[in-house]
């Protein structure tokens, strides 16, 4: 008869940690290994998360900056002409009224059809931001764009303390002549930003330049360019803005 003997050494091997920690709980043997893989994978989804919140934040803030709450305001001005003899200046002062809604980065102002003097209604936009003025002849239905004259236009917040005071207040002033001068169209209003892009979209849009930086700018030729004229106010004074397009 053979007999069979086992090695000793295998029959005493010592069992492995995960395999004695089986054996003293069953329950753990029923535990399947995790994969090195998962962690990758763990990580990826919090980096997704991280950039849609990421995403969130920074669409929420420019809803916030283009959607702010705006205040609306009614303010009216008299003013005479300091070019005009004081001996030919009309008994009744000519007055200006118009509507502003400002915020922080914009204002528009909406000028009606003068009474009893020349002149025309229209839409001005300031974008304060982009350091834009958009002006949108409504008998045209045309507008005209060119950087912001922060000379004669007050910043928001000066803006509101001036309509403030209009409001609860009448104001006498002076008027200021500013001349402006077509030079070329603008095909693409998207470059312009938001605000002006709202308001000139499907409009014919030109750039201009005051007449006193063009070469020869003082002299005019006002037979042979076709103008109009806006008064209008955002500042302690009158502005007389005639657009001519040669």
């Amino acid at each position: 008869m053979v007999k069979i003997a086992f090695n000793s050494a295998l029959a005493h091997k010592p069992l492995s940690k995960e395999a004695a920690a089986a054996a003293k709980d069953p329950e753990v043997a029923s535990v399947p290994v995790v994969a090195e893989g998962s962690t990758g994978r763990c990580l990826l989804t919090l980096l997704g998360i991280a950039f849609i919140l990421s995403g969130l934040i920074v669409g929420a803030a420019c809803l916030y900056r283009y959607f702010t709450p705006k205040r609306l305001y009614h303010g009216a001005m008299q003013f005479s002409d300091v070019l005009t003899p004081e001996e030919s200046q009309p008994y009744y002062l000519p007055r200006v009224e118009e509507e502003v809604e400002i915020s922080d980065n914009m204002a528009v102002i909406s000028v009606p059809p003068p009474r009893f003097r020349p002149g025309d209604p229209a839409y001005i936009l300031h974008d304060f931001h982009r350091k834009l003025t958009a002006y949108l002849d409504l008998t045209l239905r045309t507008c005209f764009v060119i950087p912001l004259n922060t000379s004669v236009v007050l910043p928001p917040q000066d803006l509101i303390d001036l309509f403030s005071q209009l409001m609860s207040d009448s104001y006498r002033s002076y008027l200021v002549h500013e001349d402006l001068v077509v030079t070329e169209r603008i095909d693409d209003v998207k470059p312009l930003g938001f605000y002006i892009r709202r308001l000139c979209d499907g409009k014919e849009t030109y750039r201009m330049q005051r007449r006193s930086s063009l070469p020869g700018g003082g002299i005019e030729k006002r037979s042979a360019e076709d103008c109009f004229t806006i008064h209008h106010f955002e500042n302690k004074f009158v502005t007389e803005t005639r657009i001519c397009k040669a």
